[in-house]
């Protein structure tokens, strides 16, 4: 029983970590590459928003103008494309399975993007998108957290 509980571990922490590879492919391409979301158009001049939550409400005020679509997109998309840091990281990572850790993590991992985006001016720095970010790693790890209970109760008998 023990060394079926070692191979099923080893088993998902090598699979967490090839779709962690893939998962952060496929976020780099959709916040610098992605055409659908304008990344392919390099400004001129350097895009920001430092004010909190402008973003947030502009999008909430104006939803019907710009489209189901859009508004989704702004809101949730940045919460949902995170979600899986906050997930994976745990499982990859025994020394980041602590809330405030991955939250942390999340929070630079998040600011790392957007300076990224302002430095090559691709994409516009947005604090709301650094908040509703680390959001995501949050409720990723909450996720992680339940998984992980639910997996040990199972484990142990």
């Amino acid at each position: 029983m023990e060394l079926r509980s070692k191979l099923l571990k080893t088993a998902i922490v090598t699979i967490s970590r090839v779709l962690f590879i893939l998962y952060i492919i496929m976020l780099a391409y959709f916040l610098f590459f992605s055409e659908r979301y304008g990344r392919t158009i390099i400004s001129s001049e350097y895009r920001y928003n430092l004010t909190v939550f402008k973003e947030v409400r502009r999008f909430i005020t104006y939803r019907e103008k710009i489209g189901l679509e859009s508004f989704v997109v702004n809101i949730f998309g940045n919460i949902f494309a995170f979600a899986p840091f906050g997930f994976i990281l745990p499982i990859v990572s025994s020394q980041n399975r602590k809330f405030w850790n991955v939250t942390l993590l999340s929070l630079e991992f998040s600011l790392t993007v957007e300076l990224i985006q302002l430095l090559f001016k691709v994409g516009i720095f947005d604090v709301d998108d650094i908040i509703m970010n680390t959001i995501g790693g949050m409720l990723g790890y909450l996720c992680f957290f339940i998984c992980h209970k639910i997996y040990k109760s199972f484990s142990n008998h």
